[in-house]
């Protein structure tokens, strides 16, 4: 029996998972805090990071013995930072993190200077935003010239903290997930782009090599064998075992859609962003800039407390489905998909008999299960196949949205117990290596893991009200934004054609309350943690 270990670096902290080889049995676990760093500046700490905090809170993680007789380790960290390096190997500055907003300018200067957005997405499956590595490149050119220019390597958290568990050998490596991340790499081609790295940093800057999914990194001078490791969105859907047909709705504040398919998904739109996974195949994903936040606003709005999302689920299984024609889109900071940057939420069939808490509170869930269905569609009419759908995030345990979500998602919905996923997919990377190391297992063949408990539920005889639901949504869609989510989505899938269907339940009626207006546009920003997984 083999003994591995995972390790998660989230942008909060390390954990660490130490499993059996064979059948991923958790046989021990730590964790620690990132330490903070008084090297980085107080306003700053919202978007930078001291590289060295990570490194520090993994011996702390590992402490008491954690790693005893672990043969082969895997790493997923955070996605989105970029650690600029010089010529020596040394950070040239702290690294600049997902959470960095300050570079939605230089994203834009870059789609213009690339040829726009199509090229964008043709290149590399991704238009630039904020939180792109290759976006924050521009602004460092720009805001830091001299850090810029004493940039000659450019690496992920996961790539450096592999590279420094090696010992810093002259060899860097990463793999296809975390590179699908930046910005400068393609999952279409599996090659880098060299030139948007030098379009935006303004001269050429070293990348890793681009590892297989079963290669080992390397040996630690101690002889611990080292897997590629990858970012903590592809680690977590490894760890929660997910195949082709298996799809993950996140339900952070914001939302993000994304399947494992044989294919990138090349999207001129901009709508799809085409990620790498960490076993060959390949993560579409498509973002909401709604989701949770849309319940949080409708218990506000009657008078509970904005994290009283149990009572709020209470009101809605009081409700019938369709909620006597009351229709929340909830658009609240703008949409991206559909594409609605400035609008803002709306509530629409305001009638006596749909004015009631339990209706609202209804409308709040179905708005905000439509949403992801819509983002759902959009992946759907690409081809991807959707069987099973992995709800992520603690508003997944809430029986309203367990209720609801297998018929409005028209899919079997899977609920894992909570987990740090992203360590246990490191740990099965690692036995992969190492299985691969010692000839017992093939590079195109991952161990089979026992999958964790979780709940199973099934729309049955509920379908049919689902579409409905979907039908009276997206028909208010249609009528206030015509055709917004067919330009992303096509025509397949049961929201097509809904503009003007029947309603179920009630009228869909014309907008009342909210008008849509203006709303700051958010862009998602990503890391797998536990069992929430934000956006990539």
């Amino acid at each position: 029996m083999g003994i591995v270990a995972g390790l998660d670096s989230s942008p909060e902290g390390t954990n660490i998972v130490v499993c059996d080889a064979d059948t991923g049995a958790v046989l021990k676990q730590g964790y620690a805090p990132h330490p903070v760093s008084d090297s980085v500046d107080e306003a700053a700490k919202a978007y930078e990071a001291d590289p060295q905090t990570w490194l520090l809170s993994l011996g702390e993680a590992a402490d008491g013995g954690v790693l005893e007789g672990v043969q082969a380790i895997g790493v997923a960290a955070q996605q989105h930072a970029v650690i600029p390096l010089d010529a020596a190997g040394a950070p040239v500055r702290h690294a600049l993190t997902g959470n960095d907003k300050r570079a939605q300018g230089a994203a834009a200067d870059l789609a213009d200077e690339f040829g726009g957005r199509a090229a964008w997405a043709e290149a590399v499956g991704a238009v630039p935003d904020a939180k792109l590595p290759v976006t924050k490149l521009r602004r460092l050119a720009a805001t830091e010239p001299d850090h810029a220019k004493r940039t000659a390597q450019l690496m992920t958290p996961h790539d450096w903290l592999v590279w420094q568990l090696l010992g810093k050998p002259a060899r860097r490596t990463t793999d296809r997930g975390s590179a699908s991340t930046t910005g400068y790499w393609s999952a279409h081609t599996g090659e880098w782009r060299r030139d948007l790295v030098e379009l935006a940093l303004g001269h050429e800057a070293g990348l890793p090599e681009v590892l297989g999914p079963a290669d080992a990194a390397g040996r630690t001078p101690e002889g611990l064998l080292i897997s590629a490791g990858t970012g903590e969105t592809m680690a977590a859907v490894f760890g929660l075992g997910l195949g082709a047909g298996d799809a993950v709705v996140t339900l952070g504040a914001s939302g993000a859609v994304y399947a494992v398919h044989d294919a990138a998904l090349p999207d001129t739109g901009g709508t799809i962003t085409a990620l790498a996974d960490a076993t060959g195949m390949h993560l579409p994903v498509v973002h909401t800039l709604n989701a949770v936040r849309a319940l949080r606003g409708a218990a506000e709005l009657l008078g509970l407390a904005p994290t009283d999302l149990e009572r709020l689920s209470e009101l809605a299984l009081t409700s019938t489905p369709g909620a006597h024609g009351l229709v929340l889109l909830p658009y609240l900071d703008g949409e991206r998909t559909p594409s609605l940057p400035q609008t803002a939420g709306s509530l629409h069939g305001l009638r006596r008999e749909s004015m009631r808490p339990e209706h609202l509170a209804r409308a709040a869930f179905e708005g905000m299960l439509c949403g992801l269905a819509d983002a759902l569609e959009v992946l759907r009419a690409r081809g991807v196949s959707v069987r099973r759908v992995f709800l992520l995030g603690a508003a997944a345990g809430l029986p309203a949205v367990q209720a609801l979500a297998p018929a409005v998602l028209q899919a079997q919905v899977v609920v894992p117990a909570s987990a740090d996923y992203a360590a246990l997919g490191a740990a099965r990377q690692a036995a992969w290596a190492l299985g691969v190391a010692e000839g017992r297992l093939g590079a195109d063949a991952p161990p089979v893991w026992e999958t964790g408990p979780h709940e199973t539920f099934e729309a049955d005889e509920d379908l049919a009200l689902g579409q409905a639901v979907r039908q009276q949504y997206a028909a208010v869609r249609e009528s206030v934004y015509p055709g917004a989510l067919g330009l992303a989505a096509g025509t397949a899938g049961p929201a097509a054609g809904a503009a003007g269907a029947a309603a179920a339940g009630g009228p869909a009626g014309a907008a009342a309350g909210v008008e849509p207006g203006s709303g700051p546009e958010e862009q998602g920003q990503g890391h797998v943690a536990g069992q929430e997984v934000a956006q990539s």
